[in-house]
């Protein structure tokens, strides 16, 4: 059966360990915890901001508690109307300063939705995806071996589900690209019981770091001027563009009336727009677009 506090103390545990790891890479970053209360959620947040390595991070936990059921909070569970909720995840979105290390996102989420005289209802959501600006094939490939490795005690087929969610789940509609590169994603997941899925949420988790950390240690040296910046920054803008539009995080947040710091800790701090951009398509730069966003089997 759930146990509330035992996925609390999970990610709370692992927050910590997402914490170390960038104090290690980035050891002139500034951080600021916060500790918040917001009319019925409560969390815990850490931002890193003016490292060295990373521009800006946010690792946040949160726990929402006894808030009627909003439309986003799930895809699979349509009979939950008149259902309370309790809400708890973390979240992290890295966003480096460094353009040759990819934009990284995780998340692992709890939800219990109970009503009076009827069972309740509980599932797990999450993953992990990352977003290149310059793409190298090495990194994309550890990246993606390592999903399959987390994946594969669970299932033989567990990593092409979830990495086809992932990817049909991180698509920008209105660009028709994908976000990124991919990953992991799924979602109301509930069995075959709350043993199996804990344990597949918790290797979620520890893996992130498995699969993010090596590629932060090749690229954080890489030196960089204003063009990969410029570049960058005009690729965040696809990043912001789902986040506001698409993300269910986002979207579940604002339908809560939520804590808006909390919700929109996803943001980079700087972005830009340009007016009908192009890229010279023998650039590196076009690579990306060219040989990384194309979704396609990493593992062959």
């Amino acid at each position: 059966m759930y146990n509330i506090s035992n996925i609390k103390s999970f990610l709370l545990k692992l927050q910590d360990e997402i914490c170390a790891f960038l104090v290690q890479e980035d050891n002139n970053i500034e951080i600021k915890k916060d500790k918040w209360n917001y009319k019925d959620y409560n969390g815990l947040s850490y931002i890193f901001k003016k490292g060295t390595v990373f521009e800006q991070v946010g690792v946040n936990y949160s726990f929402i508690n006894n808030r009627k059921m909003p439309k986003s909070a799930t895809v699979c569970h349509k009979n939950l109307s008149g259902y309370t909720i309790q809400a708890l995840g973390l979240s992290i979105i890295i966003h480096p300063l460094n353009p040759y290390i990819p934009t990284s996102h995780a998340n692992i989420r709890f939800f219990l939705a109970e009503k009076l005289y009827e069972k309740p209802v509980w599932w797990f959501g999450g993953g992990f995806d990352m977003t290149p600006f310059y793409g190298f094939k090495e990194d994309v490939v550890h990246w993606h071996k390592t999903a399959f490795d987390i994946c594969l005690p669970f299932g033989k087929c567990v990593y092409k589900k979830y990495k086809k969610w992932c990817d049909e789940y991180f698509y920008i509609k209105h660009r028709n690209e994908q976000r990124g590169i991919g990953g992991l994603f799924f979602d109301d997941l509930n069995k075959p019981d709350f043993k199996y899925c804990f344990e597949f949420v918790q290797a979620i988790g520890n893996g992130f770091l498995i699969a993010y950390q090596p590629i932060v240690v090749r690229r954080k040296n890489y030196l960089w001027g204003e063009r990969e910046r410029q570049f960058q920054l005009y690729r965040r803008g696809r990043y912001v563009e789902f986040n506001l539009i698409y993300d269910r995080g986002t979207i579940f947040g604002l339908q809560t009336n939520g804590r808006i710091e909390s919700i929109l800790i996803s943001m980079p701090p700087l972005v830009r727009w340009e007016y009908d951009y192009k890229i010279d398509e023998n650039s590196v730069e076009a690579s990306l677009y060219r040989d990384f966003l194309p979704v396609k089997n990493w593992l062959l």
